[in-house]
């Protein structure tokens, strides 16, 4: 199975859903059949597959595992084995982000590559690691909280990249 291990986001989201097969191939453009072969492992969930049922379903776990799918696991994974609970994920966030702020102020990011001894850059990679952490907890955060309050995860991501646009940081 590839590292985004979309199959078991999807599992995930049809059992909490209650939909069949036939009715998640069908929001995937797809054969319900295909989409049990996806949940087994026999075969591999293609980019449209994953996209439309991302979509479908308007989840983040499908999003996230997606992304690791295309990717190669160059991005945030999705964590099946830990409390996802929205208080707990909302504490973990909170620490998180407190050991990356600590990392951070601790990296010399003011020096050029040559002129870092070891120590030096063994910070700056303790940065960018905390820095994984907290994007991490912060993805997985968004996720629970949309799902929990009814928020569309992808009309947040929408709102998120219209803000930006109308600040000019991006076209």
């Amino acid at each position: 199975m590839a590292v985004g291990h979309f199959s078991t986001a999807l599992e995930e989201v049809l059992d909490q859903t209650g939909d069949t097969l036939a009715k998640a191939g069908k929001a995937a453009h797809v054969d319900g059949s295909l989409i049990g072969k996806i949940l087994k492992g026999s075969r591999k969930p293609t980019e449209p597959v994953m996209k439309a049922a991302a979509q479908h379903y308007d989840d983040g776990r499908l999003y996230i595992a997606a992304a690791g799918e295309i990717t190669d696991g160059a991005f945030v994974p999705w964590l099946n084995g830990v409390d996802l609970h929205r208080t707990s994920v909302h504490i973990k966030v909170l620490e998180e982000i407190g050991e990356a702020q600590e990392a951070l102020q601790r990296a010399p990011i003011t020096k050029t590559r040559e002129q870092l001894g070891q120590q030096e850059l063994l910070r700056i990679k303790a940065a960018i690691m905390e820095s994984i952490e907290a994007i991490t907890a912060l993805m997985h955060y968004v996720t629970v909280l949309c799902r929990e309050y009814c928020f569309s995860y992808f009309g947040a991501w929408r709102e998120h990249r219209s803000e930006l646009k109308a600040k000019k940081y991006m076209k």
